[in-house]
């Protein structure tokens, strides 16, 4: 195989967890905003929950795109 090509499939493939994250992201801020229409209260709690979250669900996104910027200009 060519090592080019390679590199571009090695990058196609590590971009495919970008999916499970918009995924992951949609789920989560539409629980937040059933969650928050049922109990108004509780939207202090919910918010820095989310937003935590958010972060961890973000750094995959982050973690994913390095990795593929890394095989296709690094490598």
């Amino acid at each position: 195989m060519d090592p080019i090509a390679a590199k571009f499939i090695g990058s196609g493939i590590s971009v495919i967890a970008l999916f499970g994250v918009g995924i992951g992201l949609g789920k989560l801020f539409s629980s937040v905003i059933e969650s928050v229409a049922r109990n108004p209260s509780a939207l202090k709690d919910l918010r820095s929950l989310s937003m935590t979250y958010f972060a961890l669900l973000e750094s995959v996104a982050l973690l994913a795109f390095i990795v593929a910027m890394c095989l296709l200009f690094v490598v």
